[in-house]
């Protein structure tokens, strides 16, 4: 069993205002499975609090006891421990990238039990039909008899999580389209919707290094470059929900032409469909399809790895003026090149430094996402668990809520059945 007073790190670990049942959580996620008597000295709670505690979550699915064993020779009566159950709940979530949509399931855990992707055209109308179509039959091929709890969205560009709307998305141009309503509408399932910037930071303090629940900033490269900045394991979301919002930050030495009018912005200058356009135009790519370029980088062919890694030099600025204005503790950077050839990863640090004025070390603050291959599917199902570590006992009213309960049997297609109707096209421009 694993030294509970080893880290002394009890009030930083406990979920901020979510109470003694997420702190056991939180004290299990980390260090399971355990004894109860170590999570008592993980959380501060009495045996009988612990006691109540971890039955209570038991009987959530929440954790589970796994066989007792005996922790030596003369340890008399052996422990059980207490594990997160990652068999009984499952959170899903979809990922709106361009042009591809990904399915995922993910358990409480962390862990991606499922992901599927699937090419979209970008209209909004389709999208959802596309969703509400496929998502029904990707459950009823992995969930198995495991209850879906939710329903995770996230895409890029600006997202407002309090009303489920994509304020703006320009690669996709979108504006104003109330994605959340729409969605549940059509799937019966609640639905929480995020900028996935904000959902990958969301993640990463929930099941990534101990570090970002301190600061943590994450910045995201695909088709939108954007960031999200985390204190104390708060994620801050700013007025608008804007926070984060890196797309126009100016890149010193570049000039792309940018849709705002001026040249050299982030999005315009690091995005992946700028890559892709020059990958074409070198003939390293017959066409700009984000997976041939992911699996040219994977497989480590040299003009597609120099290529990303010419991308990496200018990303290198952008992290550095976020390490001087931020001075975070962590910082995470989810990007193709790192993700899939990590060797690239001391031309990263070495451009950092040269860059900035106040990390002259970037190694021990920058990593790649934690997820790996999977951060996809992780960041879309992030406002779904974080909601369930936070404050876990909202599973109790998941449980006797016959509609939510019915939202989800049917959408996995077990009984009950999602709602069918109409969207109104007003609500899509």
């Amino acid at each position: 069993m694993p030294d509970a007073g080893r880290d002394g790190q009890r009030s930083r670990d406990r979920p901020r205002g979510s109470g003694s049942a997420a702190a056991v959580l939180r004290a299990v996620l980390d260090h399971g499975p355990v004894a109860r008597s170590f999570i008592g000295a993980a959380t501060g709670l009495s045996p009988a609090a612990v006691s109540r505690q971890t039955a209570d979550l038991i009987s959530l699915g929440v954790l589970r006891e796994l066989p007792a064993a005996a922790c030596g020779p003369r340890a008399g009566r052996p422990s059980v421990p207490i594990d997160v159950d990652t068999d009984t709940h499952l959170a899903c979530g979809v990922h709106i990238a361009v042009p591809i949509l990904t399915f995922g399931l993910v358990d409480l855990r962390g862990r991606t039990v499922a992901r599927e992707e699937l090419p979209h055209s970008g209209d909004a109308a389709e999208l959802i039909n596309l969703i509400a179509r496929g998502l029904p039959r990707f459950l009823q091929r992995h969930a198995g008899r495991r209850r879906v709890l939710g329903l995770g969205v996230v895409t890029g560009g600006h997202v407002d999580g309090r009303t489920g709307t994509v304020v703006e998305h320009e690669p996709l141009g979108w504006r104003n389209l109330q994605l959340g309503p729409l969605l549940a509408a059509r799937t019966g399932l609640p639905v929480r919707v995020d900028s996935h910037a904000h959902a990958l930071a969301e993640a990463e303090i929930l099941f990534g290094e101990p570090r970002a629940r301190s600061s943590l900033v994450h910045l995201f490269v695909g088709n939108v470059v954007d960031a999200a900045i985390a204190t104390e394991g708060v994620v801050h979301r700013g007025l608008r929900s804007a926070a984060g919002g890196v797309a126009h930050l100016p890149v010193p030495g570049a000039r792309q032409p940018c849709p705002c009018g001026e040249r050299g912005c982030a999005q315009a200058s690091l995005s992946d469909r700028a890559l892709l356009a020059r990958a074409v135009e070198r003939g390293i790519l017959p066409r700009p399809d984000p997976m041939l370029l992911q699996q040219a980088v994977a497989a480590g062919e040299p003009a597609a790895v120099e290529l990303v890694r010419r991308r990496l030099g200018d990303i290198a600025k952008v992290v550095a003026t976020l390490l001087d204005m931020l001075d975070p503790e962590l910082l995470v950077l989810t990007e193709l090149g790192v993700l899939f050839q990590p060797a690239l990863l001391p031309d990263l640090f070495e451009e950092i430094a040269a860059h900035s004025r106040s990390c002259r070390d970037p190694e021990p603050v920058v990593r790649p996402s934690s997820f790996g291959a999977d951060v996809l599917a992780v960041a879309a199902t992030a406002a779904v668990l974080n909601s369930v570590h936070r404050s876990p006992r909202t599973l109790d009213a998941f449980s006797r809520n016959p509609v939510l309960a019915a939202g989800a049997a049917g959408a996995a297609g077990v009984s009950g059945g999602a709602v069918p109707g109409r969207f109104p096209e007003a609500a899509l421009k």
